[in-house]
C-alpha cells in the first residue's frame, strides 16, 4: 500500500494504463474492448449506466471526494489559508488557465470544436508531482508548495467547469435533496470521534452512495457528489477515509479511467485533417501553460510581497509551467464532457490530451532536472524530500 502512496508509481500506473489502452484499442482486440465499455451494466428498467459512465461518472466521484478533502485542508489549514499564502499561485493559476484557453481558440474558434476550451485549464497534481519526485531532488520545499498550491487552484477552476458548463435540464426538487443528504452527511461526520465509528461509518456511506445518485439523476454531473461530500465531512475523519481511500483510488481508479478515456482508435488521416481540438489541446497544454503559468508568476512577484515564500525565480516558475502541462486525468473528463456528442471530435481531444501531456512531462522533466541540479549545486546537502503529505501533519491522522 506505501507504494501505492508515493509520488512516483501512482504515475507511472497512469501513464502505462493510458499507453495500453491505445495500443490494443488500435489492435484486432479493439472492437471487443469497446463493446465492453460501451454494455450496459445495473438495475433493468431502473438504474442503468455504461461501464464506461461507471467508471467515468462512479468510480472518478471517489477520486473528486479526496481531491475536496484535499482542498478542503489547504483552504483552511494548508497552503492556501491566506490571502498572503494564496497570492503568488493564485495569481499564476490566472494564467495558467486564460493563456491556454486562448491558445486553443486561436485553433478552433469558429469551429465545431471550441466547446472544448475548458480542458487544456487543467493540472494533474498525481503526474505534476510523480515528476516532481522523480527529476527534482534538491529542489526547494518552496516550489514544490507552489506547485501543489497551483494545482489545487486549477482543479477548483475544473470542478467549477464540470458543475457550470456540463449541466443541462437539472431537476431543482432532486438536487436540491442532495443537498440535504449531503448537509445530514456532514453533521453525522461530526460524531465519528464522539460515538461508535462502525455504524456511523456504515450510515455515512449509505448517505453518501444516496448523494450521488441524487445528483447523477439531477442532471448534474456526479463527480460533484464527490467534491460535495469532501468539503462536507468534518476534517479529522475527512482525512482519514482520505488516507484509506487513496491506494484504491491511485491503484485501481485513476488508471481504469486512464484506460477507459484512452481507448481511443487512432485516425488514419493526413495531420492536416486532424481537428483543431487535437492541435489547440496538443499545443495549448505545454505551450499555453509555461506562458501562462511564467509570466503570471512573475508579474505576482512583482506587485505581491516579495519577501513572502514561496520566493521562486523566473527560472523556477518555467518548470512549474511545464508541469502544469501535464493536463490528463481531468483534461480527459472534461474532453469526455466537451465532446460526449461528437465521438469523432472527442477523440481526436482525447489524443491531443495525451500528446501534450507528453510533451509536458519531457518538457518538465528537463527543466525540473536543471532546477534540481542548480540548486544541488549551491546546497550539495540537499535530499530534495518529497513535498510533505496531508497524512503526515503532526495530528491530522489518528
Amino acid at each position: 500500500m506505501s507504494l501505492l502512496r508515493s509520488a512516483r508509481f501512482p504515475a507511472i500506473i497512469l501513464l502505462v494504463s493510458a499507453v495500453l489502452a491505445l495500443i490494443l484499442a488500435n489492435s484486432p482486440a479493439g472492437p471487443g474492448i469497446a463493446a465492453v465499455k460501451d454494455a450496459y451494466v445495473g438495475i433493468p428498467g431502473v438504474f442503468e449506466m455504461s461501464v464506461g459512465h461507471w467508471v467515468q461518472d462512479g468510480l472518478l466521484a471517489v477520486f473528486f471526494f479526496i481531491v475536496a478533502v484535499e482542498l478542503q485542508f489547504e483552504l483552511t489549514n494548508g497552503e492556501l489559508n491566506s490571502a498572503r499564502k494564496a497570492l503568488q499561485p493564485a495569481i499564476a493559476a490566472a494564467g495558467g488557465v486564460l493563456v491556454p484557453i486562448a491558445v486553443f481558440l486561436l485553433f478552433a474558434a469558429g469551429s465545431d470544436a471550441s466547446d472544448g476550451w475548458p480542458i487544456p485549464t487543467a493540472t494533474d497534481i498525481a503526474f505534476a508531482l510523480g515528476v516532481l519526485a522523480v527529476f527534482g531532488k534538491g529542489l526547494p520545499s518552496g516550489i514544490r508548495i507552489f506547485l501543489l498550491a497551483l494545482a489545487i487552484l486549477d482543479d477548483i477552476v475544473g470542478i467549477v467547469f464540470i458543475a457550470v458548463l456540463f449541466t443541462d435540464d437539472v431537476n431543482v426538487g432532486l438536487l436540491a435533496l442532495a443537498g440535504v443528504t449531503v448537509i445530514v452527511f456532514g453533521i453525522l461526520s461530526r460524531q465519528l470521534d464522539t460515538r461508535g465509528r462502525i455504524p456511523i461509518a456504515i450510515i455515512l456511506i449509505v448517505l453518501a452512495v444516496t448523494a450521488w445518485v441524487l445528483v447523477y439523476l439531477s442532471g448534474v454531473h456526479a463527480t460533484i457528489a464527490g467534491v460535495a461530500l469532501g468539503l462536507a465531512m468534518a476534517q479529522q475523519p475527512a482525512l482519514r477515509a482520505r488516507h484509506e481511500l487513496e491506494p484504491w483510488v491511485n491503484g485501481i481508479v485513476l488508471p481504469l479511467f486512464a484506460f477507459s478515456a484512452a481507448l481511443v482508435v487512432i485516425p488514419a488521416v493526413s495531420p492536416s485533417q486532424l481537428s483543431p481540438a487535437f492541435w489547440g489541446i496538443l499545443v495549448a497544454l505545454p505551450v499555453g501553460k509555461i506562458i501562462g503559468i511564467s509570466i503570471a508568476g512573475w508579474i505576482s512577484l512583482r506587485i505581491g510581497n516579495r519577501g513572502a515564500a514561496p520566493h521562486l525565480s523566473f527560472a523556477d516558475l518555467l518548470a512549474a509551467g511545464a508541469l502544469g502541462g501535464i493536463g490528463f486525468t481531468v483534461s480527459l473528463l472534461l474532453s469526455e464532457l466537451a465532446f460526449a456528442g461528437a465521438p469523432l471530435v472527442r477523440d481526436e481531444a482525447t489524443l491531443g490530451v495525451l500528446g501534450g501531456s507528453v510533451i509536458s512531462i519531457v518538457l518538465a522533466a528537463v527543466l525540473v532536472a536543471l532546477r534540481a541540479r542548480h540548486y544541488r549545486r549551491i546546497d550539495p546537502s540537499s535530499r530534495g524530500d518529497e513535498l510533505p503529505r496531508m497524512d503526515d501533519q503532526k495530528g491530522q491522522i489518528a
